[in-house]
C-alpha cells in the first residue's frame, strides 16, 4: 500500500469549487486542457500517490487525483465503507471539472470505483467518459478470493497489507500504522462489501493494466474486464507484483498516456447544427 499517509502532502496542488476542492487535486495545471484524467487511489492510498504522474503524461493531459474522506487532507474526516457512498458523492463533487473530454483510471480499490463513477455518470445522464483505465484489479463480477478482513484482528489485517507488498516495513508496526487503521479498514470494507449489478456494458473503450507477478489478479481475471464494455478492451501485463505501475512509474504512466484519445475535433457544420 504504497503511498500511506497521516499528513496533508499536496504542496503545489490547485483545485476548483468548494466541493470539486475537496474531493480533488489537480497536480498540474493545464490551460484548456484536451482532456482530463481522474486517478483513484487503491485501499489505504492517497491522491499524493500520483503527484509524480504529472510529468510523465502527455503535456496536454489535467491530472486530477480523487482525495477520499481520512486521509491527507482529508484525515481529520471519518472514511467511507461503501462503494455507493464514495462514487455518489464523488461524481456530485466533480460535475464542474467534466466541462472538458475525461477519462478514470483507478489501481485496485480504485479500478472498482473508476468502473462504477463511469456507469454513476450514465446512469445520471453526464455521459460516459472518453475512456476507463483499470489496473491491478480483477474485472467487477469476478468473486473475491480471499475472507474480509475489513473487520478481523489487526494482526490479520497486517499480515494481508504484507500479502499486498508496496507498504514500507515500518508502517507494519502496529504502533506506527495506528492512526491509519480507521482508513485502511474503510477501505478494505469498501472492496470487501461490494456487489456487482449486472447493467448493460459501458459504451467507452477500456484499458487494463496488471503486474505479470501479482498474486491478486489472473489473466482470465483481466481478460474478464472485456465483457464490461461494446467499445473494445486492451490488456497489458508488466513484470512485478500488485504495485508493478508505482515500482516502474517511467513505464507505465507513458502507455496510459498513449490509452488516452484525442477528442475529434468539431466542425463548423457540426457547431452550427447543436446551436440550432
Amino acid at each position: 500500500m504504497d503511498g500511506l499517509t497521516t499528513a496533508p502532502a499536496e504542496a503545489g496542488a490547485t483545485g476548483t469549487g468548494t466541493a470539486a476542492a475537496r474531493w480533488t487535486v489537480r497536480w498540474n495545471r493545464v490551460p484548456a486542457p484536451r482532456l482530463r484524467l481522474f486517478c483513484l487511489p487503491h485501499a489505504g492510498g492517497g491522491a499524493s500517490v500520483y503527484r509524480p504522474w504529472a510529468r510523465l503524461l502527455p503535456p496536454d493531459v489535467e491530472l486530477v487525483a480523487v482525495r477520499l474522506p481520512g486521509r491527507e487532507a482529508r484525515f481529520r474526516e471519518p472514511p467511507l465503507t461503501r462503494a455507493d457512498d464514495i462514487v455518489t458523492r464523488l461524481v456530485h463533487a466533480v460535475a464542474p471539472l467534466l466541462d472538458r473530454p475525461h477519462a478514470w483510471f483507478g489501481h485496485s480499490m480504485g479500478a472498482l470505483l473508476a468502473f462504477e463513477v463511469c456507469r454513476e455518470l450514465r446512469r445520471r445522464g453526464l455521459g460516459e467518459p472518453a475512456r476507463l483505465l483499470v489496473s491491478g484489479r480483477a474485472a467487477p463480477d469476478v468473486p473475491a478470493k480471499r475472507p474480509p478482513v475489513h473487520d478481523a484482528p489487526l494482526p490479520d489485517l497486517l499480515a494481508r497489507l504484507r500479502e499486498l507488498g508496496g507498504t514500507p516495513a515500518e508502517f507494519l508496526d502496529p504502533a506506527v500504522i495506528a492512526p491509519l487503521v480507521p482508513s485502511i479498514r474503510a477501505d478494505f470494507s469498501v472492496v470487501e462489501t461490494y456487489r456487482h449489478r449486472p447493467a448493460p456494458p459501458l459504451e467507452c473503450p477500456v484499458s487494463v493494466f496488471g503486474g505479470e507477478d501479482d498474486a491478486e489478479t489472473t489473466a482470465g481475471d483481466l481478460r474478464a474486464w472485456r465483457r464490461h464494455t461494446s467499445a473494445g478492451c486492451v490488456v497489458r501485463t508488466f513484470g512485478g507484483g500488485h504495485f508493478f505501475l508505482h515500482d516502474m512509474p517511467e513505464r507505465v504512466v507513458p502507455e496510459i498516456g498513449r490509452d488516452l484519445p484525442v477528442p475529434r475535433p468539431v466542425n463548423a457544420r457540426e457547431a452550427n447544427g447543436r446551436k440550432q
